[in-house]
């Protein structure tokens, strides 16, 4: 799925995998939702990339999602994505700075923390 010059890339490769796991399988039940992350290689809006982390299939894919609408949309540059992912940086300050931009249902959207990222290997 990488091909991408997006460190993120690697992360949502990373992810897809995760999802296969026991602990994968357990964030999947546990949140059943499906979000879209759009990622900015620099600034929100250009020339972003779309993955889908599906989390009632349990399934990650590059693209935008295509059953109906996700329940919540996120927009990140990659270098804020990286950090929320890694828990470098805490979603609801990223959202209160603007690092990203929320489109759906915030109840949805409040379930996205880090704990639905596997946890980093040295990267």
């Amino acid at each position: 799925m990488a091909s991408s010059d997006l460190k993120s890339a690697a992360l949502m490769d990373q992810m897809k995998a995760h999802l296969s796991t026991d602990a994968g399988k357990a964030v999947t039940k546990k949140i059943g939702l499906v979000y879209q992350i759009n990622i900015a290689p620099k600034k929100l809006g250009f020339n972003e990339e779309s993955y889908v982390v599906d989390l009632k299939k349990g399934e990650v894919t590059k693209g935008q999602y295509e059953g109906g609408k996700p329940d919540a949309t996120f927009s990140f540059t990659d270098a804020d994505f990286f950090k929320v992912a890694t828990g470098k940086m805490n979603p609801q300050i990223a959202f209160m700075r603007g690092a990203m931009k929320v489109k759906g249902s915030l109840s949805a959207a409040q379930k996205f923390t880090p704990d639905i990222f596997p946890k980093p290997s040295k990267m």
